[in-house]
């Protein structure tokens, strides 16, 4: 039998610490070694228990998951899961954790916390076994920039001439990361693009602004209606489906409710087969870094109705599962290094057509 998960809670509340540890304690293959109510005290606790995976409040007294993130991961690399409030503060702090070293995160209920944080439990379980399996150094590679820099690798003069051309791209655990570095080397009058990042709602529309102030193209949080245009990135919003479809001479958005697929609102999968339809070959599809399937399916129709498709390459991506996925489905015609996605964009798109 292999040994379980040893994971460590980190929470200033007592009662959702004995939550955690009592309904994390259920799973067979997770073993809680150790509670600790302030990060001092964790910080301790980890050098003494060495846990696998480590659970992090996201706001906490005395010092916040990013600082203790940003001292933490230099001397003690280690998978983070954060647990985060769906608020406005808690969402940007949940995103910078996530940029300081975190390596996904689960979110609390805003009502009814014991039995809300029960419910929780199977999603943080999971998120625990991936970042158990994770290789710490990759995302160290990707986060800190070790990896090559994206760079702008092709002028945008060469797109010249076609404004019918949409990119989209799907991601998950290890993706915010991963399109910040993407979006952040695209040129200004980058073809219109559609990005599904698995996410709730507030962290949706924090992400897309955080992404704004530091890209040459405009990013917002997808709206219906939306027309997808040269130098702008629209993130589909949390809990709501992107569709793309054709109006005339241009590509309109439309967000919607419905039921999650491959377990996901927003889906990869939508967005794509939504492409397939109304794009074909004037399109580009990418799956980055997550785990699961979601948008192997998508891709593949993708692929077959004419598009350009790849998938983020093994050695770059946090988790590499929804890439695998696509590639073994026939989606990806090829894995591409991280560094290099946004020339293999711009390459296919100067070719498509």
């Amino acid at each position: 039998m292999k040994k379980p998960i040893r994971v460590l809670v980190v929470d200033d509340s007592a009662l959702v610490r004995d939550i955690l540890e009592r309904g994390l304690s259920r799973e067979e293959d997770i073993l809680v070694v150790g509670k600790a109510p302030d990060v001092y005290i964790a910080r301790d606790k980890i050098v003494f228990l060495k846990p696998d995976v480590v659970t992090l409040d996201v706001e906490m007294p005395r010092m916040d998951g990013v600082e203790f993130l940003r001292r933490l991961m230099p001397q003690h690399p280690l998978p983070v899961i954060m647990v985060s409030s769906l608020t406005g503060e808690g969402g940007k702090i949940t995103l910078d954790a996530l940029e300081a070293g975190a390596l996904d995160f689960v979110t609390k209920p805003r009502s009814n916390v014991s039995q809300g944080l029960m419910g929780m439990i199977g999603e943080l379980a999971d998120k625990i076994r991936v970042a158990a399996r994770t290789d710490i150094s990759t995302w160290r590679a990707v986060a800190s920039g070790a990896l090559p820099a994206a760079g702008r690798p092709l002028s945008a003069g060469i797109l010249a001439g076609g404004t019918d051309k949409v990119v989209a791209i799907g991601a998950s655990t290890g993706g915010t990361v991963a399109l910040r570095r993407i979006i952040s080397s695209f040129p200004p009058d980058m073809p219109g693009t559609v990005v599904v990042q698995h996410m709730p709602p507030v962290f949706t529309r924090m992400f897309a602004e955080s992404l704004d102030k530091d890209s040459a193209v405009e990013v917002k949080e997808a709206e219906t209606g939306d027309r997808i245009i040269r130098g702008r990135v629209l993130i589909a919003p949390g809990d709501f489906h992107l569709r793309v479809a054709r109006s005339g001479g241009q590509y309109i958005v439309s967000c919607d409710r419905g039921e999650k697929v491959n377990g996901h609102c927003p889906s990869v999968d939508v967005l794509f087969r939504s492409l397939a339809v109304h794009a074909g070959e004037n399109a580009v599809g990418v799956v980055l870094t997550g785990m699961g399937a979601d948008g192997a399916a998508g891709l593949r129709e993708m692929r077959l109705s004419g598009a350009r498709c790849f998938a983020q390459d093994e050695k770059t991506s946090v988790v590499f599962g929804m890439p695998r996925e696509a590639f073994a489905l026939g989606g990806a015609e090829k894995l591409v290094p991280l560094e290099s996605v946004t020339r293999e964009i711009l390459g296919a798109l100067a070719g498509a057509g």
